[in-house]
């Protein structure tokens, strides 16, 4: 097996890939398409993290690739259907990183509400400046959160242990924790709170979720923290609140446009605003976090590809399969579009090649299905192009 890990993947991934007989190729950054189009020759597995686009151009072209690894909690960079389309697999880590992203959260709430922005910069400066004006306490002061999912859960429990009031406001009902108050609209949050966070997903339909309109609700004065995607916040309209005074301050880690490494210039209008914490996409990047997200996600990546099972893959139908005993049978997957009569083609692949049957499992979803049988080692030479030639297929694999 090869793999290739982008964008300084920890080293348990590299540890954890070696160890199961990979051949492993790391880069530091990212690729641009033609890159990665050469690199994955010959690549059964990838990791990446959030900076590489994975486009359907890539992926129809990249043959040999089994499954992705996205070693983050997003996957908007990766385009999932035509993915699932080649049948290849996704995995990410949607909890490994929740608490440092939390935890940055609350500390850019104090900083903001202390505004120690202002007295750090001073100190620096030389001047002694103990002036308690405009610095308040967290106590007791709204915080509203926007999506209450793994993250907004764990800053909800955080900001309550110290004193704060939570409100929360998602478009699926979530179970409350602790004290929380959920709130049935997203207006009725912003016009309610001192402090706002956005923890929602990457999907397109957020876009803009935050623009004039949302700041013309919020209270005079409000914080806003985004640690969530850089499209999430209309940036500009951040810019222009910030400057009216309607903003007082904010804290954003992430941005529109991102830099694709260290060496290209980052740019962003909310630059030059003492007001405003700016931070380079770092809300999951403690060494705990990362050691946690390369040694779940290799796992995982692992446990696909020699087990087959797709019960955290964020494409692929989920199954959660029994262990397997390779000896005395083999695990045949079969990946295809989702349209009736497959899997009764299959089983009848699977009477012309003499294939005893010890398990069975399909699950499907809106794309794919995947079909996995254990079967007897004894059957005929031919099932594997026979079962490449039922209509639909997508990818076939034996164990």
């Amino acid at each position: 097996m090869k793999a290739l890990l982008l964008e300084n993947i920890h080293s348990n991934a590299i540890a954890g890939f070696t160890d199961a007989g990979c051949e492993v190729r790391t880069e530091r950054g990212s690729l641009n398409d033609d890159e990665l189009i050469a690199a994955l020759s010959g690549v059964e597995i990838l990791g990446i993290r959030s900076r590489t686009h994975l486009t359907a151009d890539v992926l129809e072209r990249a043959r040999d690739l089994s499954v992705i690894g996205a070693y983050c909690i997003g996957t908007n960079q990766i385009d999932l259907t035509a993915a699932s389309h080649r049948g290849v697999a996704v995995f990410n880590a949607p909890y490994s990183n929740t608490r440092s992203v939390a935890e940055l959260v609350i500390a850019e709430i104090v900083v903001l509400l202390r505004r120690l922005y202002d007295k750090v910069a001073k100190a620096h400066q030389g001047v002694w400046d103990k002036s308690a004006e405009r610095a308040r306490e967290v106590r007791g002061k709204k915080l509203g959160i926007v999506g209450f999912g793994n993250i907004g859960s764990q800053v909800s429990t955080m900001a309550e242990a110290m004193g704060m009031n939570v409100y929360y406001y998602d478009i699926v009902d979530k179970l409350t924790i602790g004290n929380a108050t959920p709130l049935g609209s997203l207006e009725e949050l912003l016009a309610m709170v001192d402090i706002i966070t956005i923890h929602v997903d990457g999907n397109p339909s957020n876009a803009n979720l935050i623009d004039e309109k949302e700041f013309s609700v919020m209270k005079d004065g409000v914080l806003l923290l985004n640690l969530s995607r850089g499209h999430i916040v209309n940036i500009d309209a951040l810019a222009r609140n910030l400057r009216s005074g309607k903003v007082s301050g904010a804290a954003v880690d992430v941005f529109p446009e991102e830099p694709q490494d260290g060496q290209e210039p980052f740019r962003s209008p909310l630059q030059g605003m003492p007001n405003v914490l700016l931070t380079p996409h770092i809300g999951g990047s403690t060494e705990e976090a990362q050691e946690n997200i390369a040694t779940f996600v290799t796992q995982k990546v692992l446990e696909y590809h020699t087990t087959g099972s797709t019960f955290t893959s964020v494409n692929f139908p989920r199954i959660n399969l029994p262990p397997y005993d390779k000896t005395p049978s083999r695990r045949l997957l079969h990946v295809h579009q989702n349209v009736p009569g497959v899997l009764s083609h299959i089983n009848g692949i699977f009477a012309q090649n003499d294939v005893n049957v010890l398990s069975q499992f399909l699950r499907t979803n809106e794309v794919i299905g995947y079909a996995i049988a254990d079967v007897d080692a004894n059957y005929k030479d031919s099932l594997f192009d026979d079962l490449l030639k039922v209509p639909h297929t997508i990818k076939v694999r034996i164990l």
